[in-house]
């Protein structure tokens, strides 16, 4: 940035000495040069002012204290939705935005009215990211836990078949302590046995290690937006709205809105993550 400010020349200049007689020639006005592009200002392939707009501002609350030598756990499927799925879905992100105030893009945190008028960009930062099937608690652990969490993971996960994750219903979640509410969406079909299976050997390794145990109904989703406070409610009455076109002929059962191949499972501590098993990548 300084060098892109520096060659547009600098708005003071080096201040002539007090010695110097008068110069009576005039030269002609320097010519003024246009602004840089703003392309040159944002990095390509990044969302520019939206990379950082709204981190750390006071939004985001702990679900528990930060203490010196903790590190945050957590165990997941990575998730990405396939390009073709992402227009159909866009469009009820926006719906929801438009009708419930305070909605954010999970991780980056940038509000999203401020993408409504930018379907491209809305696309890319709500639904061009990796997601999260959360396979247990993201809770604390001390450093000496963490090789023993890691190669228990392993061991009990080490033999995993591909099968296909079915995503078929919006959902709302509140977290525990009512200080956010999600909008996901969540996996009820395709998938689900394996996933709870894969739940039950996560809670094994955390109940080994004195933490938490997963929810006793375990619901698997990915999260796509999120609100402080709890406002389901509101945000329910939308989601039921859009459900309602999601209905087959007979009411029997909701038609898929993306499928995706599981392929491996994450176990991130702090910001190392370690591949528990699979072939990590898309």
């Amino acid at each position: 940035m300084e060098a892109l400010i520096a060659s547009y020349g600098d708005s003071s200049s080096d201040s002539e000495s007090e010695s110097q007689p008068p110069i009576d020639n005039r030269s002609p006005p320097a010519t003024v040069l246009p602004p840089p592009p703003i392309d040159l200002l944002n990095p390509p392939n990044t969302l520019g002012t939206f990379d950082y707009l709204e981190r750390n501002s006071g939004s985001r609350i702990r679900s528990f204290p930060h203490i010196e030598g903790n590190y945050a756990l957590h165990v997941y499927i990575p998730v990405f939705i396939p390009s073709e799925r992402k227009k159909e879905l866009i469009q009820f992100l926006k719906k929801a935005t438009s009708l419930v105030q305070g909605l954010h893009v999970v991780d980056i945190d940038v509000p999203l009215h401020m993408l409504l008028k930018d379907e491209e960009k809305m696309v890319q930062a709500a639904l061009g990211r990796e997601f999260h099937i959360s396979l247990g608690r993201t809770v604390p652990i001390r450093v000496h836990q963490i090789d023993s969490v890691v190669a228990m993971l392993r061991q009990k996960l080490q033999f995993q078949k591909r099968y296909l994750i079915d995503f078929n219903k919006w959902e709302v979640f509140v977290n525990d302590d009512k200080t956010r509410t999600f909008l996901s969406i969540e996996n009820t079909t395709g998938g689900l046995a394996e996933i709870t299976k894969q739940i039950q050997a996560v809670n094994e390794v955390y109940k080994l290690h004195n933490l938490p145990e997963f929810y006793k109904d375990p619901r698997p989703h990915i999260s796509i937006a999120w609100a402080v406070g709890d406002i389901s409610q509101s945000l329910k009455r939308v989601v039921e709205g859009e459900m309602k076109r999601h209905i087959n002929v007979g009411g029997l059962s909701m038609r898929s809105m993306f499928t995706c191949k599981f392929s491996n499972i994450v176990c991130k501590v702090g910001n190392k993550t370690y591949n528990i098993c699979g072939s990590q990548g898309q």
